[in-house]
């Protein structure tokens, strides 16, 4: 969840860092720090708050220095403070540590460290590595770093700096958490997420789970934490800087509430044979008897990815005809799993690095089932360990609370289960063609205390129009199926109670109407989300928002839009900060 920035070149670093480190604050904003060597050891300052106020204190006490690195915190052990920001150093103060993860065995570790006479003077997890790396060194920091990671259980992405070396930055991933390095002319930049990089390079190296990289003026030299050396070839990124910027309006959500249309098209292009009108696969890495053999298939994900998941699973069992269910990736590992070679796990992440769905999607490996991603991240971990991939294309995403990418992963779950009911003989061509050619639609259709309310394969839309205004404006909402309206939620409803109903032409249209009957009984404020051309809504609502009409299968694209818009409009009126809202952070990269 953290941000961690590393840099090793001729320039000033602090001038590296800070702009860097700026670009990964989605990802943790309690607490930011840097460490620089210098002609006069090693300079760290470090500040609870934003980025910005470590900034501050930078202008009035200024560090110089080619080497360093620095880090945004996303509270996991000890609260926001200044004393629990990173780096932290260790005994001596000449080598800081920085680190995104969790180890979980810091207790018995800080204990035994404690016990030999180190100071520790955090709540922190991540300072025990400081005194670890310490007590090993003895003239190889990288054998050092390799030796304390081998001691500590859990999730690790750390860079290192130490004064006795001053023409060295060491790195290492351990555990699932994201470490690339950028490669420019002459100097190299670590970061845990591209958008880091993107102003300063695009060509990049990807630390993959027990490697430890060196990284020196000279180049980046990549073992793994057994010493063996590894052979990487420098990759292309290619989303541009320009993608990392806000583009001149207010909010990183508001720009990408207004991709969407661009992400969907991505996401659909190529993919729909233009001759035939049908989906086309043929890339998918799963063969059409492997596909033939499956008996069950499980969507596995987290947050706004579950609640795509959710549409995945009424498309799937649709057009299918195999039972489909949904796993919340935290749970998957820890019950009785009923896998076997003839079911099919699909896990769905944005980043895809987010711990839980890794973990599920490595259970799965494990017990030899087979694997079949979504994501948006080329190159990511969820990518590279599965046997087959179907990319969302929706660009980098910035705003923690997710938009653009659960509309490209609505769109990406719609062609693969069009492309498996025709490859299973499920779905006729007739239906695939007409389903097709709505899809096709989606991107010119685009318009521009909470109850949410939708049925059938709209329930879900709703639990994410209900997610976002929680995430951004701290209102407290909840989504239902419309259906369980009268077994509780209906006490909650008054004259002060707004009710945002999904009311689209389609099978559920009569019995959502009776909700809204039912919730104008008891005074509720009802915002409909509705077709164009109902007009049996008119005098039954307080606001309606028609989108255009388009088959109830791919309505849940367009009706997202509208509950993002209104989530974000409510947290712009009420102050809040919306890219960056209280307690959450973009990735979760932790358990």
């Amino acid at each position: 969840m953290c941000g961690i920035v590393g840099y090793i070149g001729e320039r000033d670093a602090a001038q590296i860092l800070l702009p860097s480190l700026k670009r990964l604050e989605y990802r943790g904003y309690d607490s930011a720090g840097l460490a620089v060597i210098n002609g006069g050891g090693l300079s760290v300052r470090k500040s609870q708050g934003k980025i910005a106020r470590l900034e501050m204190d930078l202008r009035q006490v200024p560090v110089v220095g080619h080497v360093g690195i620095a880090h945004t915190r996303w509270a996991t052990h000890g609260v926001p403070s200044d004393r629990n920001a990173h780096p932290h150093v260790d005994c001596s103060g000449r080598l800081a540590v920085v680190h995104n993860g969790i180890i979980e065995n810091h207790r018995a570790l800080r204990a035994q460290l404690a016990a030999s006479g180190h100071r520790l003077v955090s709540e922190t997890d991540t300072e025990i590595l400081a005194h670890l790396i310490e007590q090993k060194l003895n003239g190889n920091l990288e054998g050092a770093v390799a030796g304390a990671l081998r001691e500590v259980r859990g999730a690790c992405a750390v860079a290192v700096v130490d004064q006795d070396f001053p023409d060295r930055l060491v790195a290492a991933r351990v555990g699932g958490s994201p470490l690339i390095v950028g490669v420019a002319d002459g100097e190299y930049i670590l970061a845990s997420d591209i958008p880091a990089l993107l102003h300063l390079t695009r060509d990049v190296l990807v630390l993959e789970d027990g490697e430890i990289a060196t990284l020196t003026r000279g180049g980046v030299e990549i073992r793994r934490l057994d010493g063996a050396r590894v052979q990487r070839a420098v990759e292309q990124v290619t989303w541009s800087a320009e993608a990392a910027e806000k583009a001149g309006y207010p909010h990183f959500m508001l720009k990408e509430i207004e991709e969407q249309p661009a992400a969907v098209a991505a996401t659909l292009q190529g993919r729909i044979n233009p001759d035939t009108g049908l989906v086309d696969l043929a890339d998918l890495g799963l063969t059409p008897d492997e596909l033939r053999r499956v008996r069950r298939i499980v969507l596995v994900a987290c947050g706004t990815s579950w609640h795509a998941a959710l549409v995945g699973k009424f498309l799937l069992e649709e057009w299918t005809d195999i039972p489909c269910e949904v796993d919340i990736a935290s749970e998957f590992r820890y019950r009785h799993l009923l896998v076997n070679d003839r079911t099919l796990i699909i896990p769905i992440s944005q980043s895809g690095e987010t711990a839980d769905t890794l973990a599920a999607l490595r259970e799965a490996r494990q017990r030899k089932v087979r694997v079949l991603s979504i994501c948006n991240v080329v190159g990511s971990s969820v990518a590279r360990e599965s046997d087959a991939v179907l990319y969302t294309r929706a660009g980098i995403e910035i705003g923690v609370a997710s938009t653009k990418a659960f509309t490209a992963q609505l769109a990406a779950l719609y062609i693969l289960g069009i492309h498996l009911g025709l490859t299973l003989d499920r779905l006729s061509i007739s239906h695939a063609k007409d389903l097709t050619s709505h899809l096709q639609q989606v991107p010119e259709a685009f318009a521009r205390n909470f109850l949410y309310l939708g049925r059938g394969i709209h329930f879900p839309v709703a639990l994410e129009g209900a997610l976002k205004l929680k995430e951004i404006s701290y209102i407290h909402a909840e989504g239902y199926p419309a259906g369980e309206m009268k077994h509780g939620p209906i006490a909650l409803i008054d004259e002060t109670m707004p009710v945002v109903v999904l009311t689209p032409l389609g099978r559920t249209y009569e019995k959502v109407l009776s909700n809204v009957e039912e919730t104008r009984a008891r005074r509720g404020q009802v915002i409909a989300i509705a077709s164009d051309g109902d007009r049996e809504l008119e005098g039954k609502v307080s606001h309606v928002l028609h989108l255009p009409y388009i088959s109830e299968y791919v309505a849940p694209i367009l009706e997202t839009v509208p509950l993002q818009l209104l989530a974000y409009h409510i947290a712009v009126l009420r102050e809040c900060d919306v890219d960056q809202p209280r307690n959450l952070a973009k990735s979760v990269t932790v358990e």
